[in-house]
């Protein structure tokens, strides 16, 4: 009996550590149904560390969080529990029911993998109103507002769309990225440089907020009717306030995803009017001046002038065709060159487009120019309006006489003609040239002989002093530590400035920066550091009391860093305020 009570005791414990090294590989979510504008939580975990782990194709979610990773290793009764968790956060992209796939992990060289899950997405739920909710307080607290100048514009008409992203004071903002962007697809649109984008103050629905203008967009409507202006929508990173609060009382912050956008607009294109318009109307639209000009009204057969045909102002430039001038048919015209020179800003297209032609006269006469006119839509009165150049005459001085006396035939002419050959074709081709006779030269005794041969005695003593001034600086072993640990102190610094926005680098660099900057100016080791002993130096060196408080709370800063949520808001102001603190100590230490 003894032995069969043995032997069952060593098959219950068999059993017992078999199921113990059972391997689990299982994916977990937070909710199997959720509104298109909720979050996801899914979570693949595993009992046994594993290598190669892939997740499945998120190809119906946008992956906002993730992966995240988290061990859990524990012993209780002497028997070892582990976890190990991979962490994403989704979001879906439209209404439907979808299948997230099977991930897979190999584990003491077998593949594992987790079962198919269903998950359906219905249309938008509302968010429950939980203060302690961070993503509720990133919805309360992040708007994107797409702020459009007119509504009801005439065809080819400037309008603008300001993009603003609005940010309540108690909420920080680490990054964002577009995830939608908008197609201007029956307008003529141009982005305006938004480059140096500061942080502005402003109300939002009656309430103080910060703002910063993401993108301006100037738009020319090409069709009339409702129009309609697709959104932009960006994902963000956000810290939101919580009820908690740290060692120190600070409040601390929770991290969130917040996907906002700037919704759908629409806008009605008014046709421009029927009445009053004119004939050749080419779709300008504006506030324009015309002019034609010549380069010169006398001149030469053979040679050449330059007619140039010119709408300058503000409006369409860009979308509008330029009269073609009027010469008579017995001038050679070539191709016009077109030329731009607009610049587009809120108000539209500013500027100068230009038609430039090359004429060419054969025969001796009086060419006269007809006027030529240009007509437009005028926003401020809403009518037509026409323009016209004043006529002019090209006077040929010279050249050969016109049989036919096609000089006085005015005839439109937009084709290229033949050049007619005269006698003086080739008349500006020099026939007498100036020889000069050369005579042979040599190096030997010039200026450049003299100079080469003397440069290197010249240079000696120069040689001696720089060699000296260098010795002694390399003597200095004091002031080579100090101009050593100032440009530590500067990389660092420049380290900091790259890092902003990677919270453990950039306070990693400043810390560093700071204490390279303390060997050099109050002659200490790293180890004589401490709050005290640097205040002490500090007061002994006649520093004010403002630059020791200010310099002893970035050193604060730098160690809180590490457990307190930190935004890049944060990290520029505690850049700005080491850098001008140390230059105030420069200044101030004795």
């Amino acid at each position: 009996m003894k032995f069969i009570k043995h032997i069952s005791i060593i098959l219950i414990l068999l059993a017992s550590s078999i199921t113990s090294a059972q391997v689990k590989f299982e994916a977990k979510v937070s909710k199997n149904k959720l509104g298109v504008n909720e979050r996801l939580r899914v979570d693949f975990e595993m009992n046994q560390d594993g290598d190669h782990f892939n997740p499945p194709d998120f190809s119906n979610f946008m992956v906002v969080g993730g992966p995240n990773q988290s061990v859990s290793n524990s012993w209780i009764n002497g028997v070892r529990s582990y976890t190990k968790t991979y962490s994403y956060f989704l979001a879906p992209k439209k209404q439907g029911n979808f299948m997230l796939d099977q991930a897979t992990i190999t584990i003491d060289g077998e593949t594992y993998k987790t079962s198919p899950l269903k998950i359906e997405v219905t249309s938008a739920v509302d968010i429950p109103k939980d203060p302690n909710d961070p993503d509720y307080l990133a919805s309360e607290n992040i708007h994107l507002v797409a702020e459009i100048s007119k509504t009801d514009p005439y065809l080819n008409e400037a309008i603008t769309v300001v993009y603003k992203l609005y940010v309540s004071p108690n909420t920080g903002v680490d990054n964002w990225q577009e995830t939608d962007s908008p197609r201007y697809n029956d307008f003529w649109s141009q982005n305006i440089d938004m480059k140096n984008q500061k942080v502005q103050t402003g109300i939002y629905d009656g309430q103080d907020y910060r703002f910063l203008v993401l993108r301006k967009t100037v738009l020319y409507p090409q069709k009339t009717g409702k129009l309609n202006i697709e959104p932009l929508s960006l994902d963000i990173s956000v810290q939101v306030p919580t009820n908690r609060r740290d060692i120190f009382g600070r409040q601390l912050m929770a991290q969130a995803h917040r996907t906002v956008s700037a919704g759908n607009k629409t806008i009605n294109v008014k046709p421009l009017p029927e009445i009053g318009k004119p004939a050749d109307f080419s779709g300008a639209v504006g506030d324009f001046k015309f002019n034609v000009s010549m380069s010169k009204t006398e001149l030469k057969a053979s040679e050449s002038l330059q007619a140039k045909v010119e709408v300058s102002g503000n409006g369409n430039l860009k979308l509008i065709k330029l009269p073609k001038i009027s010469l008579p048919s017995s001038l050679e015209v070539y191709e016009p060159e077109h030329s731009e020179n607009v610049q587009t800003n809120l108000d539209g297209m500013q500027g100068t487009v230009s038609d430039t032609y090359t004429v060419v006269p054969q025969f001796k006469g009086n060419y006269p120019i007809p006027s030529i006119s240009f007509s437009y839509f005028d926003l401020k009165t809403e009518t037509y309006k026409r323009l016209s150049s004043n006529e002019m005459v090209i006077d040929v001085l010279e050249g050969p006489q016109n049989i036919g006396n096609a000089s006085t035939n005015v005839i439109a002419n937009n084709s290229k003609q033949p050049v007619v050959l005269n006698s003086n074709q080739f008349a500006f081709i020099k026939t007498k040239s100036n020889f000069t006779s050369i005579t042979p030269s040599y190096f030997f005794q010039t200026k450049l002989f003299w100079s080469a041969l003397l440069l290197p005695f010249l240079a000696i003593p120069l040689a001696f002093v720089i060699r000296k001034k260098k010795a002694d600086r390399d003597a200095d072993v004091f002031g080579n530590r100090i101009r050593t640990a100032d440009k530590l102190a500067k990389k660092y610094l420049r380290h900091a400035k790259k890092a902003l926005g990677k919270k453990e680098a950039f306070y990693i660099a400043l810390e560093k920066a700071l204490h390279n900057y303390l060997k050099a100016k109050l002659h200490i080791e790293s180890s004589d550091f401490s709050k005290d002993i640097i205040k002490n130096l500090l007061v002994e060196r006649k520093v004010e009391a403002q630059t020791i408080s200010d310099f002893i709370s970035i050193l604060e800063s730098c160690e809180l860093a590490r457990y307190t949520p930190i935004t890049i808001v944060t990290m520029q102001q505690d850049y700005d305020k080491a850098a001008k603190t140390i230059s105030l100590i420069d200044k101030q230490a004795s």
